[in-house]
């Protein structure tokens, strides 16, 4: 028997060494639909086999029985340096928190949030923290930290007067949550992030600084066309915060990529969104966050009105055929409950099946991410394993079991 086992140990060590894995469950959904007996074969930091379970020489197959295997997930909005608003106020992230402590705490998010399944990671927007997200980025492909693989916006770009934090007599100078620009500058300001390191850029098509703070349009529609051709001209997209029908409007014809939010999107704004192929990311965690933050306890009180437009509003994205961007908004909530968007989403009238695919396969190809998303051969092994069914139960994601990112396990 002593034998048997150092035996064992030795072939399972050198199966890992040669970066070979054969992982088979009772159904692989595979970015797109889901199949049953199929498993999936990994040799390096590609998939070289998804499909009708089949042996391979020189590897061991790994049977999760009755598990479900996907890729590794996609959140396409997340700011990794900002915590739960419960725990800390947004301006008080933005003034007292280091960039030494945001450092640190964005560190253990991105942990949390591989270790919940999240592969990849779009964040839009360091929120005070400049350049920051870009040297997390770095020292994430350095293998410094462990993290999901992060496409990031740096500060993001504001209509000066606009962004937070306020609230201090004029000859108070406080640091701003993003960068402002106007007319003449937004080209200057939109090549100076992307030479910093922005893979995208964000920029704010309206906020809150209306009367009585209510949400207005920020730039023309000009000005934000002047922002998405100078970031077209180098290979990057532009992403639009708009909540707002007109700000939507102007920043679609503008040629944004995706609109974050849209909670006030009328049915002639979505049309216009399927019309230029522009995609939605609702961001209903984090709305739904902030409501209990402020004392509504779900499940026994009414919804406040904020949630409620916010089903409205995704209903009607839904009914009228516009692309879905899973993302959440996570750092408005706890990273690593990322899964929290998706629960929502179903629960507000998406398919289980086209929720799966808009937090893989579907932002795969928003994101200009075309080596991932999809169980497939040449694909990068981005997989996770989760106990149970998430095609009948999406909460069966929050049960993840095993994270392979690049073909390097992370967790089992």
């Amino acid at each position: 028997m002593k034998y048997l086992i150092i035996f064992s140990l030795f072939f399972s060590l050198t199966i890992q060494s040669q970066d070979r894995f054969h992982l088979k469950a009772q159904r692989v959904f595979d970015g797109n639909e889901i199949h049953q007996n199929w498993s999936v074969h990994i040799e390096g930091e590609k998939i070289v086999y998804a499909g009708p379970t089949k042996s391979f020489r020189n590897s061991k197959l790994i049977d999760y029985g009755d598990h479900t295997i996907l890729p590794g997930l996609i959140e396409g909005h997340s700011h990794i340096l900002l915590h739960p608003y419960n725990e800390t106020s947004w301006n008080d992230q933005v003034l007292k928190e280091s960039y030494g402590e945001r450092a640190s705490r964005a560190t253990n998010h991105l942990r949390a949030s591989l270790m919940a399944g999240i592969t990849t990671m779009r964040d839009l927007g360091s929120e005070g923290a400049g350049y920051l997200d870009v040297g997390m980025k770095i020292s994430v492909e350095k293998g410094i930290i462990p993290g999901p693989r992060l496409l990031v916006a740096g500060p993001a770009i504001v209509a000066t007067g606009s962004y937070g934090p306020k609230g201090f007599h004029e000859f108070v100078k406080v640091p701003l949550g993003a960068e402002e620009a106007d007319g003449s500058n937004l080209m200057t300001v939109t090549r100076r992030q992307i030479g910093n390191g922005a893979d995208i850029i964000k920029v704010y098509a309206d906020y809150r600084w209306g009367p009585d703070n209510t949400a207005r349009p920020t730039f023309s529609e000009d000005e934000l066309r002047t922002i998405v051709e100078t970031a077209k001209s180098s290979g990057r997209s532009t992403v639009a915060h708009a909540s707002t029908a007109e700000a939507m409007k102007r920043a679609i014809n503008a040629g944004v990529k995706t609109i974050e939010h849209g909670d006030e999107a009328t049915k002639e704004v979505f049309d216009l969104m399927v019309e230029k192929g522009v995609a939605l990311c609702p961001t209903i965690a984090a709305g739904l966050s902030i409501s209990q933050y402020r004392g509504w306890k779900k499940g026994s009180q009414p919804e406040p009105q904020r949630v409620i437009n916010k089903r409205k509003s995704f209903q009607l994205a839904l009914e009228r055929g516009v692309t879905i961007s899973f993302g959440g908004d996570v750092g408005v909530f706890p990273h690593g409950e990322n899964v929290l968007e998706l629960e929502l989403m179903t629960e507000y009238g998406m398919p289980n099946q086209e929720a799966l695919k808009s937090a893989t396969s579907v932002n795969a190809k928003l994101f200009g991410l075309n080596k991932l998303g999809q169980l497939k051969e040449g694909f990068l092994a981005d997989i996770i394993i989760v106990k149970g069914n998430p095609l009948k139960n999406i909460s069966a994601l929050r049960n993840v079991e095993f994270v392979m990112k690049n073909g390097d396990i992370v967790k089992n």
